[in-house]
């Protein structure tokens, strides 16, 4: 598969993961659930959706119908540092700048780490 390739489908995937996991974000918070907590409710909807899409669509291999249990842990672990980074992330704009700032700043914290998932992904999680 090529990098051109799996790059288009890794940003449409990370595309509907980042709507579902900001919508999440946003509506929790809106309604009073602290903004960390929102954020993990939203990533955790987003990584659900993108396991499933990533495994079998971005990163799939031929004759396998999607990812499997090794897959699975390894996105785990990448999914527990992304969510911590970006609930830091988030939660310091929160600080810094309020709850809108942080509606606001969630995409580009959220950007930034997509890089490295993209790197991680390909090469370590469904390897």
């Amino acid at each position: 598969m090529s990098l051109l390739r799996q790059g288009r489908w890794f940003a449409l995937v990370g595309c509907a993961q980042w709507l579902l996991d900001w919508g999440v974000m946003f509506l929790l918070s809106r309604y009073g659930i602290q903004v960390a907590a929102a954020n993990v409710a939203g990533r955790v909807s987003g990584a659900l959706l993108g396991f499933w899409l990533n495994g079998s669509i971005t990163f799939a291999r031929e004759g396998r119908r999607g990812p499997g249990w090794r897959a699975l842990r390894r996105y785990v672990m990448l999914w527990c540092l992304s969510t911590a980074a970006s609930t830091l992330g988030v939660s310091a704009i929160d600080a810094s700048f309020g709850l809108q700032g942080a509606w606001l700043g969630k995409p580009l914290v959220d950007a930034t780490l997509a890089i490295g998932s993209f790197l991680l992904s390909r090469h370590w999680v469904y390897r």
